[in-house]
């Protein structure tokens, strides 16, 4: 439950704001290494995504703050109509400090009302927290109304949980 007295903003990122999110990518891939076994890069830099991808048109880039203070990032994906979503959580990050606090859990509801359609959320297996958070958080917006598997993705060339729902309204 979020704290009544937390004041949580979801931002639309501007292009100054890309480098931000860049190094807040550090700090979201260094986390996941906990469960994916990643090796720390001899430069001591983890790293998220190419250049490509940071600046995709397709890709929606949002900061979180939390009363002000930098809490983490989001990025919501348009795929293409040959794909069988029409949205993609890309990237999800809250800081430590704001988990479990229900940071993550109002970003990302917010960003679904945002955006309606077909949704896939995907999460790598190993990263055990993020299927256990993701699978509720959707449970909750959708009532339980969604479908989980594990799929092998060709983008991404392996497999990933992954969540599929619509919330596509009729008006």
């Amino acid at each position: 439950m979020v704290h009544e007295k937390m004041n949580i903003e979801i931002l639309e990122a501007r292009d100054n704001d890309i480098p931000v999110l860049q190094n807040l990518a550090r700090f979201y891939v260094y986390d996941m290494s906990e469960y994916m076994g990643w090796r720390c890069p001899e430069d001591g830099l983890f790293g998220c995504r190419d250049d490509d991808f940071w600046g995709d048109k397709r890709n929606h880039f949002f900061v979180v703050r939390v009363d002000r203070e930098l809490a983490g990032f989001a990025v919501i994906e348009e795929i293409d109509e040959y794909e069988s979503a029409d949205y993609d959580v890309a990237e999800f990050f809250i800081l430590r400090k704001f988990r479990r606090r229900g940071v993550g859990r109002h970003v990302a509801h917010t960003l679904f009302d945002r955006f309606r359609g077909n949704w896939q959320v995907r999460q790598l297996p190993d990263n055990l927290p993020a299927p256990i958070f993701w699978r509720k958080v959707i449970s909750e917006y959708t009532l339980g109304n969604y479908e989980e598997s594990l799929e092998f993705l060709a983008k991404y060339g392996f497999e990933m949980v992954t969540q599929r729902f619509n919330n596509k309204t009729d008006g």
